[in-house]
C-alpha cells in the first residue's frame, strides 16, 4: 500500500511538472517587456529536467521490485529517499513559480501597452488636427475629376466626393480640401505614405490591391467598364472590337485595362500590338496607336476634349463592347476603420438621400416625422472617433454642399439641372446616361443603393 500511495503521488507530480511546464512555455514565447525574466525560466526549466531523471529513477526502481529483484523494504526506503530529493526540487520550483502572478501582471500590462503602441491614430484625428484633408485625385478626366487650367476649378464627381467628405467632417470644403494629383503608378504609395489622406481617383477595386497594397475600399462611387476607342480614320468599318485584329492600342502600364485587353483579344484569338504608355490619351491623339483601351468614363472624357479641338483632324468612335467590370471606389488604408467608415457612408448617405427624396433644395424642409429622414439629417449614427466624432447634422453639410448622390452625377455628366429626386430619365445633356446602366439607383434597375442607415 506504501508502494502504490507513492506511485500516485508521483503520477500527482508529473500532472504538477505539466502544468508549470506549460506556464513556462507561455512566458518563453512572451515580448521583450519581460526579458528580464527568462533566467528564471532557465533555472525552472533545470528543475524540472531534475525531476524528469529523478522520476525516470523511480520507474527503474518500480521495474525491479515487478521483477522481484528488490525486496520491498529496501524499494520503500529508496523511493523514500528519492521523495526527498524530489520534495526538495518542488520546493524550488514552487519558490520560484510564487512570482509568476506578478510575471502574468507584467505581461498583461505589456500586452496593453503593445497594442496601444500597434493600434494606428486615426486618419480622421490627424485630418482634424491639421486642419484640412489631403485628397488623392486625378485632374485630367472631365466628368471624374478635372482642373480647368483657365479657371483654376476642380469639377467632376471624384471632386464631389472629396468636397462631401470634408463637409461631413466639419471641413470647409472650398479651403480646406488640398487635391494631391495621383498617377496610376503612384497613388497607392502615395496613400501608404500618407502623402494623401483618402484616394479618391478612378480605381478599380481588384482582389490584389485590397490584400496586398495596405488599401482598404470605401464606397463605389461609379460602376465603369473598359472599352475601346478607335481612330476611325485608321479603322473606318470598325463597329466592334472584333473588328480590331492587328490594330496598335495605347494602354496605361501597371492598369487593370492592360490585363484585360490582353485576355479579351487572347479569347478571342486576335492579335494586336500593345504601345504602353503613362499617357495613353496623348499617345493616341498623336496618333502612335490605331486605339486607346480605358474605362468608358475616361474614354467619354477623352472623346469630349479632343473635339473641342479643331485641330484635331481624324473621327473617332468607341465601340460598342464592355469587356470588363470596373468598380470605382474610394480607397483608404488598412487598419483605419473609423476613417474608413466615415468616407464610405458618407457615400451611402448621399444615395439613401436620392433613394428617399431628399435633395440639395428641399432637406431645410424635409418630413422629419419620417424615421429614415430623422436618421439621415439628425443622427450622428456613431461615425467617427472618441476625439472627433461627426456632428449630428453632418448629412445637411453635405446636402448644401454637394446635394445627393443624383445632383453629384448630373452635375459631373449632364447638365446640372436635375432636382435630385425625379429620377435619372429626367437628366439631360449627359456625356455619360445614367438611366439603364449599373449607376442608376436599384429602384431604376441599377445597382446603386445603400445599406440601411440606422
Amino acid at each position: 500500500m506504501r508502494i502504490v500511495a507513492l506511485m500516485i503521488f508521483l503520477i500527482m507530480i508529473t500532472s504538477t511538472l505539466a502544468g508549470c511546464t506549460g506556464d513556462n512555455n507561455e512566458i518563453n514565447s512572451a515580448n521583450d517587456r519581460i526579458a528580464e525574466l527568462e533566467s528564471q525560466n532557465d533555472a525552472n526549466q533545470n528543475l524540472i529536467a531534475e525531476l524528469g531523471s529523478q522520476n525516470e529513477a523511480n520507474q527503474n526502481l518500480i521495474a525491479e521490485l515487478e521483477s522481484e529483484a528488490i525486496s520491498d523494504d529496501e524499494l520503500y526506503q529508496k523511493l523514500m529517499n528519492d521523495f526527498s530529493n524530489q520534495s526538495t526540487l518542488i520546493n524550488q520550483l514552487q519558490n520560484n513559480c510564487c512570482t509568476w502572478d506578478d510575471m502574468y501582471q507584467q505581461l498583461d500590462e505589456g500586452y496593453a501597452m503593445g497594442v496601444a503602441d500597434a493600434t494606428p491614430v486615426s486618419t480622421l484625428d490627424i485630418i482634424a488636427d491639421r486642419g484640412h484633408m489631403k485628397c488623392g485625385v486625378k485632374s485630367n478626366q472631365y466628368g471624374m475629376a478635372y482642373l480647368d487650367s483657365i479657371s483654376g476649378n476642380w469639377s467632376g464627381l471624384d471632386i464631389s466626393y472629396c468636397r462631401a467628405v470634408a463637409a461631413a467632417i466639419g471641413l470647409n470644403p472650398d479651403t480646406d480640401i488640398e487635391y494631391v494629383p495621383a498617377s496610376g503608378s503612384d497613388r497607392f504609395e502615395k496613400l501608404s505614405s500618407g502623402i494623401i489622406d483618402v484616394l479618391i481617383r478612378t480605381t478599380t477595386w481588384t482582389t490584389s490591391r485590397d490584400a496586398a497594397l495596405n488599401s482598404d475600399y470605401a464606397g463605389i462611387n461609379f460602376y465603369d467598364g473598359q472599352g475601346i476607342l478607335v481612330n476611325a480614320d485608321n479603322f473606318p468599318n470598325a463597329t466592334s472590337t472584333l473588328d480590331l485584329d492587328g490594330a496598335t492600342i495605347c494602354v496605361a502600364q501597371g492598369s487593370t485595362s492592360a490585363g484585360n485587353i490582353a485576355d479579351y483579344f487572347y479569347e478571342n484569338n486576335m492579335d494586336y500590338v500593345a504601345v504602353n504608355s503613362w499617357s495613353d490619351g496623348d499617345d493616341f491623339r498623336n496618333e502612335l496607336c490605331d486605339a486607346v483601351t480605358g474605362d468608358i468614363s475616361s474614354l467619354v472624357a477623352m472623346k469630349w476634349q479632343y473635339e473641342q479641338d479643331d485641330s484635331l483632324d481624324f473621327d473617332m468612335n468607341i465601340m460598342q463592347e464592355v469587356i470588363s467590370k470596373e468598380p470605382l471606389a474610394a480607397v483608404t488604408r488598412d487598419y483605419d476603420s473609423d476613417w474608413n467608415e466615415v468616407v464610405s457612408w458618407v457615400w451611402y448617405a448621399m444615395i439613401t438621400a436620392e433613394e428617399i427624396g431628399v435633395s440639395s433644395t428641399n432637406y431645410a424642409s424635409a418630413d422629419s416625422s419620417n424615421p429614415a429622414v430623422e436618421r439621415l439629417l439628425y443622427s450622428n449614427l456613431g461615425l467617427g472617433t472618441d476625439n472627433n466624432p461627426l456632428s449630428d447634422n453632418w448629412m445637411q453639410n453635405v446636402l448644401a454642399t454637394v446635394g445627393n448622390y443624383g445632383e453629384a452625377y448630373d452635375r459631373a455628366f449632364c447638365d446640372g439641372n436635375y432636382d435630385g429626386v425625379s429620377g435619372s430619365d429626367a437628366m439631360n445633356g449627359c456625356l455619360i446616361h445614367r438611366s439603364g446602366t449599373f449607376n442608376a439607383l436599384v429602384s431604376e434597375g441599377g445597382l446603386q443603393y445603400s445599406p440601411p442607415m440606422r
